[in-house]
């Protein structure tokens, strides 16, 4: 068989592999806690300001 050839055999197993479900897997979602911290940056006269300089206006 030549390079890029179809394969039908081939295209047969991937697509049964592809269309079976795997349920071995916990269903149980973990919880998680604890904190987020979000930093905003600069305002966004700043950042506007910033751009312009970078693009030398």
């Amino acid at each position: 068989m030549s390079m890029g050839a179809y394969d039908e055999a081939e295209h047969e197993r991937r697509e049964k592999k592809t269309s079976e479900v795997d349920a071995d897997f916990d269903a149980e979602r973990p919880e998680y806690s604890g904190s987020l911290t979000y930093d905003s940056g600069d305002s966004a006269e700043a950042l506007l300001d910033k751009f312009q300089e970078l693009n030398g206006a």
